[in-house]
């Protein structure tokens, strides 16, 4: 179950200097995915934060799109920030994509020397997702920046 917002994640917003976000959403669900997506950058935007957004076609394809950022990229990220949906069916595909997706993220946490934030939301019905993107229980993908957030300061300061 999803409270209405974590509230306290949105106090002390840390600034920072010279922080770049990589965000990788999904085509699957995309009007939603952007509804999500449109509160990271908003959040990012408001504290000054370059970021850049990539598109991948599924939430499986998101750990792999993070591996393969970090090993070619130019520009290296402070953090990462993935984004998918993943809406409950009929079938039991939807707990193999949560656990290859969420298991894949959680290897990036373990293997990257920047985190990759979860914005992956696993959810019954896509009113769900509406509740979670701006309506009673929050916004999460404004959450997701902030965590990122949050995780560079701490990042800086245990590894100089």
């Amino acid at each position: 179950m999803s409270t209405q917002g974590n509230n306290v994640l949105n106090k002390g917003i840390p600034q920072l200097e010279d922080a770049f976000v990589v965000i990788l959403k999904t085509d699957w669900n995309a009007a939603l995915i952007d509804m999500l997506v449109s509160g990271c950058e908003k959040i990012l935007k408001e504290n000054h934060i370059a970021f850049q957004t990539e598109t991948v076609p599924g939430a499986v394809e998101l750990p792999f799109a993070v591996k393969t950022w970090s090993r070619g990229s130019q520009r290296k990220p402070d953090a990462y920030i993935v984004f998918g949906i993943v809406i409950r069916g009929e079938t039991p595909h939807f707990d193999y994509v949560c656990k290859i997706v969420s298991e894949g993220v959680l290897d990036l946490n373990m293997t990257l020397d920047v985190p990759t934030i979860f914005g992956v939301l696993t959810v019954e019905n896509e009113q769900q997702v509406l509740d979670r993107a701006g309506g009673k229980d929050g916004h999460k993908g404004e959450e997701a920046a902030i965590t990122a957030l949050k995780m560079i300061e701490y990042n800086r300061k245990v590894n100089g």
